[in-house]
């Protein structure tokens, strides 16, 4: 993605201005950092194949907008963000929108996912050539769909202050829908590194165990001891992409084990 592009994406979000309000039903907490994080973006063997970003703002009239940049050097890319309001007296934050848009390893567009919970709406825009179109579904009241402040989503549980998180994943590859997701710690790695891995997927119930071998296996990394905790995450690059670790710079890719 040429850096033309990119900062026409970052115009456009910017763009859509502050919103007054939103009907999520997460309590997600305040960043525990502010400004950009410079991170690098490994293929599954922890070869490093491009440059990744994440910036965390506090926009004019409150609300805080999350945007991550990750993909291969001249290759595939993803980018996302969110933007959250204040509520409960300042003391927590509401998703308003979520949205994330790739494009595959020739720079073609594969379509944007768009959350808009100010309006109770999500939509799957597929690109054809010069053409589009775009798929619609109503949101569930109160929902707790999240799909890019998860950095946010799991502090909680490195926090000690919960054992699991049930939370909803929006799709749009074989139709837009939502897939129920829970979230656990997993046991210490033992690389001294002293990170906590988070570790999300479908909650499929009763065959969780069977389709645990069927799905990528999706972690997300915090240092507690670090002022800014996220330290790397684990996610395909793209629904059906290659697998990809995302790693904030300064941290050796060792710590998060084998």
């Amino acid at each position: 993605m040429s850096k033309l592009r990119l900062l026409a994406f970052t115009l456009a979000i910017a763009a859509l201005g502050p919103a007054s309000r939103a009907d999520s039903g997460l309590r997600l907490p305040y960043p525990d950092f502010f400004g950009d994080i410079p991170a690098a973006t490994y293929d599954d063997t922890r070869v490093r194949v491009g440059n990744a970003n994440l910036k965390v703002e506090k926009l004019e009239g409150g609300n805080v907008r999350i945007l991550s940049e990750s993909g291969i050097e001249d290759g595939a890319r993803t980018l996302a963000f969110a933007e959250l309001a204040p509520v409960d007296s300042d003391r927590a934050l509401q998703l308003v929108v979520q949205e994330s848009r790739s494009v595959d390893p020739n720079s073609t567009p594969l379509g944007v996912m768009r959350i808009d919970h100010r309006n109770g709406v999500a939509t799957c825009t597929s690109m054809d050539g010069e053409t589009s179109q775009t798929r619609r579904v109503a949101l569930p009241a109160g929902d707790r769909v999240a799909n890019v402040p998860l950095n946010l989503l799991f502090l909680p549980l490195v926090q000690g202050d919960s054992e699991q998180l049930s939370f909803q994943i929006f799709l749009c590859r074989g139709g837009p829908r939502f897939m129920d997701f829970e979230a656990r710690l997993a046991p210490p790695n033992g690389t001294g590194g002293g990170l906590v891995e988070v570790r999300y997927g479908p909650d499929f119930g009763l065959i969780s165990t069977i389709a645990g071998g069927l799905i990528p296996q999706l972690s997300i990394w915090f240092d507690p001891r670090s002022p800014q905790s996220w330290a790397a995450h684990r996610v395909p690059l793209y629904s059906k992409g290659p697998e990809v670790f995302v790693i904030r710079e300064g941290v050796p890719s060792r710590w998060l084990g084998h």
